[in-house]
């Protein structure tokens, strides 16, 4: 798997971001581009905002039984897959405002480095190794930019 904390593969990344235009189509899946785009920012605001109310216990607890080793492991999505209520956008996104966002988030991300995130606690998984967020973060957009053919 790429290395989300490597300035290379975040450039690279980046220049697939800046292949998308207001108009590009999924190749599955019923999200618009603006909308994936606000998807993909959510791990992010996860990390650096409080946008998003943390699960209680038990909830939490259920994630890391069930969901954890699927986010964070190296196999890649299957299409179609369920999301998450907290991921899901259902309302129109303003296209350039969340390419900024997101590329915004890669830069910060890969500048603040491995290290930094390197048994940081999850929003919902609890700690995560650097293998793991890097796992988490670059797989789940990895899927996405595939989903637009990019």
């Amino acid at each position: 798997m790429e290395n989300i904390f490597n300035k290379k593969v975040v450039d690279k990344v980046i220049g697939r971001i800046n292949k998308l235009n207001s108009k590009s189509n999924g190749l599955w899946g019923k999200m618009t581009v603006a909308q994936m785009l606000a998807h993909c920012n959510v791990p992010y605001e996860m990390v650096y905002t409080d946008k998003h109310p943390k699960p209680n216990g038990i909830m939490k607890f259920m994630l890391k039984l069930f969901v954890k080793q699927p986010v964070v492991n190296d196999k890649p999505y299957k299409k179609n897959s369920r999301t998450a209520p907290a991921f899901l956008i259902t309302d129109e996104r303003d296209f350039e405002i969340e390419k900024k966002r997101l590329i915004d988030h890669l830069t910060k991300t890969q500048e603040l480095g491995e290290d930094y995130f390197h048994n940081k606690e999850s929003h919902s998984f609890g700690p995560l190794t650097k293998t793991e967020w890097n796992n988490l973060f670059y797989k789940h957009l990895n899927h996405h930019l595939e989903q637009f053919g990019v």
